[in-house]
């Protein structure tokens, strides 16, 4: 065999080996990006997922929260629980003392951020329908003229009682503030929401309590 006949039949098996080695590297290559499209795909569903647990602050959804965060009890259409609460002077009142007008019950704290935001548009509203609508807030710290005079500085001219041993916190299951209670003359919890501005505060009151 000669030489040039040795180097055309040496080409030709290199051709042979290349053109089985790169139907490997090709389906190799195949199959790495389908388990990368495939494993960006589940991230990518995980995110949705993850988003849609986020709670939304509008007060007439419902979303659940993932695990480990603190949720608010559900007690729309139940009546407002008995517990004791105090006036600025430490007495105490019973919350059925509080029933046979329509009431909105905010329950805030000065180290509240939304709770401070939204003292203004509740001061606000009061104006307009405190003759016709009862506005308690229910501070979840102890009695105190500091706390007393921050609602005031805010707005606020309805009355205001404490929760400082956490009793109707706990018996409402209010985990996260604020929380505004809307509650019939009977005492039915009719509807309850968290942060509201003056607009939806409003349309609740209008929508719930007249």
């Amino acid at each position: 065999m000669t030489a040039g006949v040795a180097r055309f039949s040496l080409r030709a098996a290199d051709n042979v080996v290349q053109m089985k080695v790169r139907p490997r590297l090709l389906i190799g290559s195949l199959i790495v990006s389908a388990v990368a499209s495939v494993a960006i795909g589940l991230i990518i569903a995980r995110s949705n997922d993850q988003s849609d647990d986020i709670a939304v602050l509008d007060p007439n959804v419902t979303v659940a929260q993932p695990s480990g965060i603190p949720t608010n009890d559900l007690v729309e259409g139940t009546p407002l629980p008995e517990a004791t609460i105090q006036t600025l002077a430490g007495d105490d009142i019973r919350t059925s003392e509080l029933l046979g007008d329509p009431m909105v019950i905010n329950v805030w704290g000065s180290t509240c951020g939304p709770c401070k935001k939204e003292l203004p548009d509740f001061a606000k509203v009061q104006q307009v329908y405190g003759d016709r609508v009862r506005f308690i807030g229910v501070d979840y710290l102890p009695p105190s003229d500091r706390e007393e005079q921050f609602a005031r500085d805010k707005g606020v001219q309805y009355e205001l009682l404490y929760d400082g041993n956490g009793e109707f916190v706990a018996e409402v299951g209010i985990a996260a503030f604020p929380v505004t209670l809307f509650v019939a003359p009977d005492g039915t919890i009719v509807q309850q929401t968290g942060q509201l501005d003056e607009a939806k505060l409003t349309q609740l009151i209008e929508d719930h309590l007249l």
